[in-house]
């Protein structure tokens, strides 16, 4: 099946525990956007019964590695092939991760309208993510795993971002060290003429 032409995705980027997911959740109740998350839908497809990426998604989580982008693309894919009749705007949080995923999805699914880089200090997401992973039960939430994913992102993400904004220039930077609420205002004047 076929993508709808008239679909605006907005790529949700930012380091682990930066508030990506809480300002999603914001958007997803004041304004009908349908939230995707890379790491949700991998999460989900790894105890999917029957799962042909089952062991390969769960080997990358429990590392802290970017699980393969033919699976990651595919999964987003059928997600928007699934709700478009419902929805008109995406948010895909968490994805791209690498530069070659950036240029996949675009060339492969569709162009990406926006992206939202929740930009924050690393003392400040860890401090997020240690007090999320009290109350998480996510076993990526150890300072190990934490570690991993904030050097990947450092390392593979940030890359995305400069070209994204440099080659394609679509990239808003949201400063995450405020509040949720200050956070959630900066997000939404930044969607203006989406919202």
């Amino acid at each position: 099946m076929s993508i709808n032409s008239d679909l605006n995705v907005v790529f949700v980027l930012g380091g682990p525990g930066v508030g990506k997911g809480t300002q999603c959740s914001k958007l997803v109740k004041d304004f009908k956007f349908k939230h995707l998350s890379a790491g949700d839908l991998l999460r989900a497809e790894q105890v999917a019964e029957g799962s042909q990426f089952r062991d390969i998604i769960k080997q990358h989580i429990k590392d802290g590695t970017i699980v393969p982008q033919e699976i990651t693309i595919a999964l987003l894919r059928q997600a928007i092939v699934n709700n478009q009749h419902e929805y008109k705007n995406f948010l895909i949080d968490g994805f791209p991760r690498k530069l070659d995923q950036a240029i996949t999805f675009e060339e492969t699914v569709m162009k990406a309208k926006l992206t939202l880089f929740f930009d924050c200090t690393k003392e400040v997401m860890l401090n997020r993510l240690m007090e999320r992973s009290k109350t998480s039960g996510r076993e990526d939430d150890n300072i190990e795993s934490i570690e991993k994913r904030f050097d990947t992102f450092v390392n593979t993400s940030m890359p995305v971002i400069e070209y994204l904004d440099t080659e394609r220039h679509i990239v808003k930077k949201i400063d995450c060290t405020k509040s949720v609420e200050e956070i959630y205002t900066n997000v939404k004047k930044a969607l203006e003429g989406i919202i």
